[in-house]
C-alpha cells in the first residue's frame, strides 16, 4: 500500500517498536503478580462496596429508582476503576521501576490485557513488559495464555457437563472463526501494523481460541484424565520442538502455502490445547469435583492452590534452564508452566480475601467476568482506533497516560454498562 494513502503512516516503525524484545525475569513476574491482586483486596475490604451492593440488589420496577440504581450503579463501577484499574495502569507505567522495588481469578488478566494492549503502543510502556521476540517472559506474554487458562477451569469439562455433538460445536465455535477473519479483512484493510512472527501473515488469537475449542469438543476426554492427556500433548510437543520443529518455527523463511505462512499459530495450538486440558482438570480438582456439596470447601482449594503454584514455578525455572527456554511464541512447555503458576499465584493471594471483611468481588470484576470476550474484542476495536488517530509513538508521557485512562474508563464503562442490562456476548 503507497504510504501516503495508508491510514497508519507509521506502521512500520510501530512494527519494529514491539519487535526484538527479550522480556523481563521471572521475579519481576512474580512481583507483579503479587502487586495487581493486592490493590483488588484493597478494593474489597473498603465498606463501600458492601453497601451500594446491597443497594444494588433491591428490587424495585419503579422507573425513577431503576435510574437511581444505574447511577450508584455507574458511581460503584467508577470507584471500582479509581481503585482498581488508575493504580494497575500506573505500575506499568510511570510507576514501573518502583513496583519491582516494593514488592521484591480470572479477571485480573484481563484487565492487565486490556491496559497492556494499547500502553504497549507508547513509550511511557516499559519495553521489558511488551511481548518477547522468541524467547523469555514478559507480562503481556502471561495474557493469551491466561485467557485459555481462565477459560479451562470454569469450562463445561471442568464441571463434567457432557460434551455436545459436533454439529453444536461448530455452531458454538463460528463466532470465534467470524471474529477472527474481520481481524484479518481489517487490519488488511487500514493497513495495521501486525507482527507476522508473533502468529503469522493470516493467523490470529481468535482462530487460536476456535482451534482449541473443536479439538477440546472432537476429542472427549473425561475431566479427570485431561491433564494426564494434556500433559502428554505438552511433553510430545515439546519433544518434537527441540528436535526440529524449532528451526522451521523460529526461521523467517516462508513458503507460499497455508500452513508455512501461519507456522507459529497452527503449531502454537498444541501448546494452547494442552494447556487447556490441564485447566480442565485442574478446574474439576480445585473447585467442581465429586464433593457432596458440588464445590471445595475453600480451606481445602487455598492449600492446593499455594501448593500448586510453588510447583509450578519450580517446574518452570527447571524446564527454562535444562529444558528451554521460555516461549510465548511456540507455547512451548516452559511457557505453559509459568502460565499455570502465575495464575495460581494470583488466585492464592485473591483468596486470603477471606480473611478481609467486606465484599468479596466489585461491580466491574463482575462484568468483565460475564463479558471476558466482549472485552477483549472491545479492547482491540478501542485500541485500533487510538492508533489509526494518535502517533502513539510521539506522544508525551503526559498524553500517553491522558489517552490510556480515558481508553480504559470507557471500556469499563461500556462493559460495566453492558452487564447491567443483561448483555452479554460469550460462546467459548
Amino acid at each position: 500500500m503507497d504510504p501516503l494513502k495508508s491510514f497508519n503512516s507509521n506502521k512500520h516503525l510501530k512494527e519494529e517498536f514491539v519487535s526484538n524484545l527479550s522480556g523481563s525475569s521471572v521475579l519481576e513476574i512474580i512481583a507483579l503478580t503479587i502487586t495487581v491482586p493486592m490493590l483488588v483486596l484493597i478494593r474489597h475490604s473498603t465498606s463501600a462496596t458492601a453497601m451500594i451492593g446491597a443497594f444494588l440488589k433491591k428490587k424495585n420496577d419503579d422507573a425513577v429508582s431503576k435510574s437511581s440504581n444505574f447511577k450508584a450503579y455507574l458511581s460503584t463501577l467508577s470507584l471500582d476503576f479509581i481503585i482498581i484499574v488508575v493504580p494497575m495502569l500506573l505500575c506499568f507505567t510511570v510507576l514501573s521501576n518502583w513496583t519491582y522495588i516494593f514488592t521484591n481469578k480470572e479477571v485480573l488478566q484481563m484487565i492487565i490485557t486490556f491496559l497492556c494492549i494499547l500502553a504497549v503502543d507508547f513509550r511511557i510502556f516499559p519495553r521489558r513488559y511488551a511481548k518477547t521476540e522468541t524467547y523469555g517472559t514478559s507480562l503481556m506474554d502471561l495474557g493469551v495464555g491466561s485467557f485459555v487458562l481462565a477459560n479451562a477451569l470454569v469450562s463445561r469439562q471442568a464441571r463434567n457437563i457432557t460434551s455436545v455433538n459436533w454439529k453444536t460445536a461448530i455452531v458454538s465455535i463460528s463466532p470465534l472463526i467470524t471474529l477472527g477473519f474481520l481481524r484479518l479483512v481489517t487490519t488488511t484493510g487500514v493497513d495495521y501494523q501486525v507482527h507476522f512472527s508473533e502468529y503469522g501473515v493470516h493467523w490470529n488469537f481468535f482462530f487460536t481460541l476456535a482451534a482449541v475449542s473443536i479439538l477440546t469438543s472432537f476429542v472427549n476426554v473425561p475431566p479427570r484424565y485431561s491433564g494426564i492427556f494434556g500433559l502428554l500433548v505438552l511433553v510430545v510437543y515439546q519433544f518434537c520442538l527441540i528436535h526440529g520443529l524449532n528451526a522451521y518455527l523460529l526461521s523467517n523463511e516462508r513458503g507460499m502455502d497455508i500452513i508455512s505462512q501461519n507456522k507459529e499459530g497452527i503449531h502454537s495450538i498444541f501448546g494452547y490445547w494442552g494447556m487447556y486440558l490441564v485447566g480442565v482438570q485442574l478446574g474439576n480438582y480445585l473447585i467442581f469435583g465429586s464433593h457432596s456439596s458440588g464445590l471445595r470447601s475453600t480451606r481445602w482449594v487455598q492449600m492446593r492452590v499455594w501448593i500448586l503454584s510453588i510447583v509450578f514455578w519450580l517446574l518452570t525455572v527447571f524446564l527454562d534452564k535444562h529444558v528451554e527456554r521460555i516461549s510465548r511464541r511456540t507455547c512451548n512447555l516452559p511457557y505453559v508452566t509459568s502460565v499455570l503458576a502465575d495464575n495460581l499465584q494470583l488466585l492464592s493471594i485473591l483468596m486470603l480475601g477471606d480473611l478481609i471483611p467486606g465484599s468479596k468481588t466489585s461491580v466491574l470484576e463482575e462484568a468483565l467476568n460475564r463479558n471476558l470476550l466482549a472485552t477483549f474484542l472491545l479492547a482491540n476495536i478501542l485500541t485500533g482506533l487510538v492508533n489509526l488517530s494518535v502517533d502513539t509513538l510521539s506522544a508525551s508521557s503526559i498524553t500517553a497516560l491522558s489517552i490510556l485512562l480515558v481508553y480504559a474508563y470507557i471500556l469499563s464503562t461500556v462493559i460495566g454498562t453492558a452487564d447491567y442490562f443483561g448483555v452479554k456476548l460469550k460462546f467459548w
